[in-house]
């Protein structure tokens, strides 16, 4: 193991590195290894409290996981343990952890990340979602630790996973992005939690050994719960792992250099892990500071091609006033947005996780919104800056509720879409930014191009828009659906670092509005 003292560790390919992050981890939750600096901080606070808001809007409207993975964590009270959203209920730790990343995750609506850092030669690009806060929230319920030492959790998680996905694709093997995660949330729970590094180690081995998901959770005509509960069901197996590790179960050692693991298997070595890791520590050169906000629901992929849709109807309100003037809207991206949501079997989506894993789709909901927003308040709106488009136009739940994915309105407008893989020219740009053009005809003949779109609204490389207000809109939004006095838990969150055991032990004592059920 190589430390430069002032920013990072790096964990060489032909160490344990299994025991490194255990040793990282440990260091870094102690104190006695680095200092974020204030914009980390302050970004982690900001991918919390997003968390968090996607997770209980989820859970107001009552949508299948999160709600019947929250029932299951009820039946599981104990003394000493972690809550779940909007109850003060103690119960089995790893169970509040699953119920909440799964409510987190629902929407497919928080952070991302693409793992892509050129300045370090790590340009794996696995993807990655800020689903995990739960892992360091709960270990400090159960601990006994306050919100400053949750926090420091939740920036370990986000380093470790997003490191990991920098360095190893596990997409191109067809093995689902939360295996990264799943080896962060053991990291981190035993940090957390008083673990040695050994113990850390035997944990992240038997979360590598035992608890591999294939994307056959992400793969069929029309997605199911398993897609959105991924995150949630590897992490609650491996606080499993960490927490049977601390009572002396041995686990696999050394796993990113067991000639029978996943990494060795997949990428063939003489003998060390493939990659090497380098974690930092202290500075501003955080994994998290290359995450991504998604500015509304949609798979990430689709942004740059709601950015260019923002882009033209600005330019071009006609193009919404009649959506039947459209004659053609080409959209041309990269792989994986093509085949990932290019699927010929999601231009007809019959469920709200397939819808928002339709290109086709999204982008029609969206030209609907800014039609319906032209009918109520006049085309001058699109004279406004874009960050008021994104406001007023964010994709909510109710854009993907069945009755909303059946419109004939947005039918007929997916129908006027065509999508196609840019070749080598687009793919050679990801994941550096999202390349994405739209090129819109009429039938009366014009045609409008958006150009190449790189770095839409929410992206880390955007420095256009003004994210921070961007979000509180988003906040609102989701808000308003989960709570009747949403700015409760948003300064909660964005305040985490200031309370006390109390407050932590406390933080979810909400009440969660009652909505209407969500029709999927």
């Amino acid at each position: 193991m190589t430390t430069n003292t002032e920013t990072f560790v790096t964990l060489r390919k032909n160490s344990n590195q299994a025991l490194g992050i255990g040793q990282f981890a440990v260091d870094f939750m102690r104190n006695s290894l680095g200092t974020p600096n204030q914009d980390v901080i302050d970004k982690t606070k900001l991918f919390f409290t997003d968390a968090v808001l996607c997770g209980l809007s989820a859970i107001a409207v009552k949508t299948n996981a999160p709600t019947v993975l929250r029932n299951e964590a009820l039946q599981f009270t104990t003394d000493g343990g972690a809550t779940v959203f909007g109850s003060t209920a103690s119960v089995f730790p790893e169970k509040a952890i699953l119920a909440n990343c799964a409510a987190v995750r629902e929407w497919d609506s928080n952070g991302t990340n693409f793992g892509y850092n050129p300045e370090r030669g790590h340009t794996a690009g696995e993807f990655g979602h800020n689903d995990f806060y739960s892992v360091p929230v709960a270990a400090a319920q159960v601990m006994g630790l306050d919100g400053a030492t949750a926090l420091r959790g939740m920036i370990l998680h986000d380093e470790i996973r997003g490191r990991l996905a920098e360095v190893f694709s596990l997409k191109t093997y067809k093995i689902d992005h939360v295996v990264h995660g799943a080896i962060a949330s053991a990291a981190v729970w035993g940090a957390m939690c008083g673990a040695t590094p050994e113990q850390i180690e035997s944990a992240i081995g038997m979360s590598v050994a035992h608890f591999i998901p294939w994307r056959a959770i992400r793969a069929g005509k029309q997605l199911s719960d398993s897609k959105g509960s991924s995150a949630a069901i590897s992490t609650e197996v491996a606080i499993v792992a960490m927490k049977r590790a601390m009572s002396g179960f041995m686990g696999p050692r050394d796993i990113f250099r067991n000639p029978e693991s996943m990494f060795r298997q997949f990428e063939k070595t003489g003998g060390d892990s493939p990659f090497d890791v380098m974690l930092s520590h202290s500075g501003s050169g955080f994994a998290v500071m290359g995450m991504h906000f998604k500015i509304g629901l949609y798979e990430h992929q689709s942004a740059g091609a709601l950015q260019g849709l923002l882009n033209l109807v600005k330019e071009h309100p006609e193009i919404a006033v009649d959506p039947t003037t459209i004659d053609n809207i080409k959209i041309t991206a990269y792989e994986p947005a093509f085949g990932i949501i290019g699927d010929p079997a999601k231009r007809d989506p019959k469920t709200r996780q397939s819808a928002d894993h339709s290109m086709v789709y999204i982008v029609s909901a969206m030209l609907q919104k800014a039609h319906m927003v032209i009918i109520e308040e006049g085309i001058g709106f699109f004279s406004a800056p874009n960050d008021e488009h994104w406001k007023k136009l964010m994709l909510t739940p109710y854009d993907f509720d069945i009755d909303t994915v059946n419109s004939s309105d947005t039918r007929k407008i997916m129908e006027t879409i065509f999508f196609e893989h840019g070749g080598q020219e687009y793919d050679d740009k990801y994941p550096d930014g999202i390349p994405t053009s739209v090129c819109i005809g009429m039938k009366n003949g014009n045609k409008y191009d958006s150009g190449l779109i790189m770095y839409p609204s929410g992206h880390a490389r955007n420095n256009v828009c003004n994210l921070e207000d961007i979000l509180r809109a988003k906040f609102a939004m989701h808000g308003q659906i989960a709570l009747d006095d949403y700015g409760v838990i948003v300064d909660r969150c964005m305040g985490v670092d200031f309370l006390d055991t109390d407050g932590v032990a406390s933080i979810w004592d909400i009440e969660i509005a009652d909505r209407p059920v969500f029709k999927n």
